[in-house]
């Protein structure tokens, strides 16, 4: 049984205080991935808010562009993005994707995906550490450690061809047409990948405030629909997730109902399962408080 640390503490130095209490060393070059956010979204976790953590890992802030049109679909519009956002006033920050060719991982016995695409710089770094807002998502269903892990880190091709469930033709317009239930199990495909690639070094903390049925990736999002939670924290993405999912579940906010059926209308909960069938972590978990 895996082990999910949880706070309600949710300043910033709770942030490092959970970090801590797994005892986990992160070695090397470190990787912070976070959602930088799409202009004109409210949600997303601002830089003030992770500089502590972020300082005390002394990490480099790690993005990958999207494969949509917007603010952030090239690296020159991403970068210009990051700055008004204020992440590089603050960190280090590389675009993984901003130099090609992408990084191609294998894909064994995937239940869709054969292969991953991500940025080339993910090459450079020795440890990661995932840092999530966990909210809804309006594709996925929600977003967290896992879809950080799968589209979060997948190369501006890679986000299509995960979208598109293996078409290396697929466009932006294809990602509508694809079965659903295929979609959320290529996430867990991709996914498999970064975590198999860092395994021991490689770290999950999800944020449960600001939580609404939208996505950072939303530049209209929707404002919250229920209360904050806390923080969690585990070095397993699989329980990590699923824990979140069950205080959702568990919670007494009416809020709640909202945010349930975005994510049970996508069919947002199958990408658990499949992670599951992947190995990627385990659902069973022991959820302490410090």
């Amino acid at each position: 049984m895996e082990k999910v640390l949880f706070t309600n503490d949710l300043s910033s130095n709770g942030l490092v205080k959970i970090f801590d209490a797994l005892n986990v060393k992160l070695k090397g070059n470190v990787a912070v991935k976070v959602h930088s956010g799409e202009k004109g979204n409210q949600n997303f976790l601002k830089p003030e808010y992770v500089e502590e953590l972020i300082n005390h890992v002394n990490g480099t802030v790690v993005e990958c562009n999207t494969a949509y049109e917007g603010a952030r679909n090239t690296t020159e519009k991403h970068e210009q993005l990051m700055k008004e956002h204020g992440w590089s006033k603050v960190f280090k920050i590389d675009i993984l994707d901003s130099v090609g060719p992408d990084k191609v991982i294998p894909i064994e016995k995937g239940l869709h995906l054969t292969k991953n695409y991500v940025g080339a710089n993910i090459d450079k770094y020795d440890s990661i550490l995932v840092l999530s807002h966990f909210k809804g998502h309006p594709m996925g269903g929600f977003g967290g450690a896992l879809k950080q892990l799968s589209i979060g880190f997948a190369s501006s091709k890679g986000k299509a061809y995960i979208h598109c469930v293996g078409d290396e033709d697929g466009s932006e317009a294809d990602f509508f047409k694809v079965k659903q239930e295929n979609f959320i199990e290529s996430m867990a495909d991709a996914a498999s990948t970064i975590h198999n690639k860092f395994k021991g070094n490689i770290v999950y903390i999800n944020v449960m405030s600001n939580m609404s049925v939208d996505c950072d990736c939303c530049y209209i999002a929707e404002d919250p629909c229920m209360s904050d939670i806390g923080i969690l924290a585990s070095t397993d993405p699989l329980a990590v997730d699923q824990a979140c999912i069950d205080l959702i579940y568990n919670s007494t906010d009416p809020g709640k109902d909202h945010l349930i059926e975005r994510i049970e209308s996508r069919k947002g909960t199958l990408i658990l399962e499949a992670a599951e069938k992947l190995n990627i972590g385990s659902r069973e978990y022991e959820l302490i408080k410090i």
